[in-house]
This record gives structure tokens, C-alpha cells and sequence, in this order.
């Protein structure tokens, strides 16, 4: 009698009404489920500043090794906060080799870690040679005319 138990609960799981239905309650697959945005923070590489005028505000971190202390500060601070970034309409590009002298390298002449904040019309707005916290980046791009007027208008 227990065999016959044993197989009607087997039968019961197995069969395929019940695999569609475990299918249905269980977790998307990985490639189902969706993808988390573009990161905030992305290499420099080839990039032009001319590519966001308008568009986005550009933060560039600039050091002379990724393992620079400075640079990885500035980059947990960055990536701790990414919302009040991503409100302000802020792209994030990172240059650690000097050597390949990347477009935005050569236009900004950074020396050692330097954080750099670009305005969305082109202008050169902040340079500092410490890392700073998104309070502080925040609150230097809230201070700007362009930005005055995203908050006038709304936006």
C-alpha cells in the first residue's frame, strides 16, 4: 500500500500540469529578469565631453592608477548616493591612465586625482584635488544657473 502511495505522490509532482504550475510560482530565470540600468560610473576610454554638452552633466575622476586611495574613496562615495546624481542628470567617467592621453585627458590637464564637474553647456564649473561627497557635488551643482532653472521650470 505504501508503494502505491509513494507512487501516485510521484506521479502527482511529476506530472506536467504540476511542473507548469512550480514554473509559474518559482523565480524568473536571470535572463528574465530585468537588467539593472546602465552603471553610473564608466571609463572615460575615447569619450568626448562634446558627446554630453546639453545632455548631462559630466563628474570626471582622474588618477594615475586605479589603486590610487583617492580615486577609490571618490568612487565608493560616488556609488554609495547615485540617485541624487542621477536627479541632477549626472554621468560619471573615470580615467586612470595617463599614459593613453584619452581625449577628455588631454582638453583637462589633470595632475595626480582630480575630481572635474562639467556643465551641461561645456563649462569647466568645479576642480578639486580631494574627494568629495555627493552632498557636496550636489550642492555645488544646485548652486549653478542651469540648474537654477531645471528647478524654476520643474524639471
Amino acid at each position: 500500500m505504501k508503494q502505491l502511495y509513494v507512487a501516485a505522490f510521484t506521479a502527482l509532482f511529476l506530472s506536467p500540469a504540476a511542473i507548469a504550475m512550480a514554473q509559474d510560482t518559482a523565480e524568473p530565470a536571470p535572463q528574465e529578469q530585468l537588467q539593472d540600468p546602465a552603471p553610473l560610473i564608466a571609463p572615460a576610454g575615447e569619450t568626448e565631453l562634446v558627446r554630453f554638452k546639453w545632455a548631462a552633466r559630466v563628474i570626471l575622476v582622474f588618477a594615475d592608477s586605479p589603486l590610487d586611495p583617492s580615486f577609490n574613496e571618490q568612487v565608493s562615495l560616488l556609488e554609495s548616493r547615485p540617485d541624487p546624481l542621477l536627479e541632477r542628470d549626472v554621468v560619471v567617467l573615470t580615467d586612470t591612465d595617463p599614459e593613453a592621453r584619452s581625449p577628455i585627458r588631454t582638453e583637462l590637464r589633470p595632475r595626480g586625482f582630480a575630481l572635474v564637474i562639467v556643465d551641461k553647456d561645456g563649462r569647466t564649473m568645479l576642480r578639486k584635488p580631494d574627494p568629495w561627497d555627493v552632498r557636496e557635488i550636489t550642492r555645488a551643482i544646485d548652486k549653478t544657473p542651469l540648474r537654477q532653472q531645471e528647478m524654476e521650470s520643474g524639471r
